[in-house]
């Protein structure tokens, strides 16, 4: 597919910050579906928080930060930027679909976009609230953040590897505008992660997978996890990446549980180091190495290799009724694959201007569309992944959108 190229007229009212350029936009893509209804209240455990605007549908957004930290949002049902604040530049970020944990000198610094989605399973309840910077989570050196999948309850965690500090933020705390932990633990400097699983949380580090409970106080489970690496929360659990497989963290009659699940027997592919899906869905996906592709299903607890079609530097599980997975090429080019590797539709080179420069684009998918980021293209692609991988809309930025996260789900 080739990408919609924008003439000088309509560059011409591209003049805010962030703005919508989407000649021929297919308005019908139903990503950022949002007829509202009134300010209903969801019941009580449902997601709702005071201020808090329930939706009939979904407000996704693209939340972007710029090398400087300006934090922005598009909105993508009417295409309009809102400019959230300033914070420090950023060095990498984390999204749970809500907030959005930026690490900067100051340490990990916390964007709340307004919009959010509360999965309760069998349905979904939609909210917005105004956009807002909290705070910031003091610690020493890189840190590694490990989220759910709701965003008004349960547990953040932030692992500082340079102070070995781990702590867990309160994620109903954060819903209410206050940056406040629940626990800060003192273990050795190195890698490490706090997962949260429910109302517990589990300290990978040092070659072990230890158990707590929200107020920092051991629970007995202990287990083996060399070399932890990676984390995603799914409908199912908490997989935390070992590099002899994954743990699968659950909450069993309000105990904490881990399941082992090995890589298949004979394998010599290289571990999975980092996960990404379409948020909760059961199967995630991680590069192999050069040599291909993990994909892990954590309902059937296992996993499975396919090759990779061309140098990758990032894959994602969509996990819809294909099974199909999206990949970002080390040229730039989106693919879109089958569960045994076989490509569908790919984009051309959307970012390679990007990837050449060093810059990290983000792809992002939900049910309808995926989201690809050019920091140095700046420009930000709306991929119908379902219909050719056809590039469905164009957003150029007047700054460089050196990290995105998608909000509102």
């Amino acid at each position: 597919m080739i990408s919609r190229i924008l003439n000088s007229a309509l560059v011409g009212v591209c003049a805010l910050a962030l703005t919508a350029c989407s000649p021929g936009s297919d308005a019908s893509d139903g990503s950022a579906a949002g007829s509202e209804s009134s300010a209903a209240t969801a019941p009580a455990g449902h997601g709702a928080v005071a201020g808090a605007e329930e939706l009939a549908e979904p407000r996704l957004g693209l939340t972007t930060i710029d090398p400087e930290g300006a934090v922005s949002h598009l909105d993508l049902l009417d295409e309009t930027v809102t400019e959230i604040g300033s914070i420090g530049a950023p060095s990498a970020i984390t999204t749970d679909g809500r907030y959005l944990f930026a690490q900067t000198e100051a340490g990990v610094e916390v964007v709340d976009s307004g919009v959010w989605t509360w999965d309760h399973v069998d349905h979904f309840h939609y909210y917005r609230a105004d956009p807002r910077l909290l705070g910031t989570v003091d610690g020493g050196g890189e840190a590694q953040i490990a989220t759910t999948n709701l965003s008004t309850s349960g547990g953040t965690g932030v692992f500082f590897e340079g102070s070995g500090e781990a702590v867990l933020l309160d994620t109903e705390a954060l819903s209410e505008g206050e940056v406040s932990e629940l626990f800060r633990l003192d273990t050795a400097p190195g890698p490490g992660m706090v997962v949260p699983v429910g109302s517990f949380a589990v300290v990978a580090q040092g070659g072990t997978a230890v158990g707590y409970t929200a107020e920092g106080e051991p629970t007995g489970l202990d287990e083996a996890c060399p070399d932890a690496s990676g984390t995603i929360t799914t409908r199912v659990g908490a997989v935390i990446g070992c590099s002899d497989g994954a743990l699968l963290a659950t909450v069993v009659d309000d105990e904490l549980t881990v399941e082992r699940i090995p890589y298949p027997a004979g394998t010599t592919a290289p571990p999975a180091t980092s996960f990404d899906n379409r948020e909760g869905r059961p199967t995630v996906a991680a590069l192999a190495g050069s040599e291909g592709i993990w994909l892990l299903d954590t309902r059937e607890r296992s996993w499975t290799l396919i090759d990779a079609p061309a140098p990758l530097v990032h894959v994602t599980a969509v996990d819809d009724a294909d099974e199909n997975v999206l990949a970002l090429t080390a040229d730039g080019r989106v693919v879109v694959m089958s569960a045994d590797g076989a490509v569908l539709a790919e984009t051309e080179p959307l970012v390679a201007e990007s990837l050449a420069a060093g810059a990290t684009p983000t792809l992002v998918a939900d049910q309808q569309r995926a989201y690809l980021s050019g920091p140095s293209e700046r420009r930000l692609f709306e991929i119908d992944h379902a219909d050719g991988a056809r590039v469905a809309r164009t957003f150029d930025t007047a700054t460089e959108p050196a990290f995105t996260a998608q909000t509102g789900r």
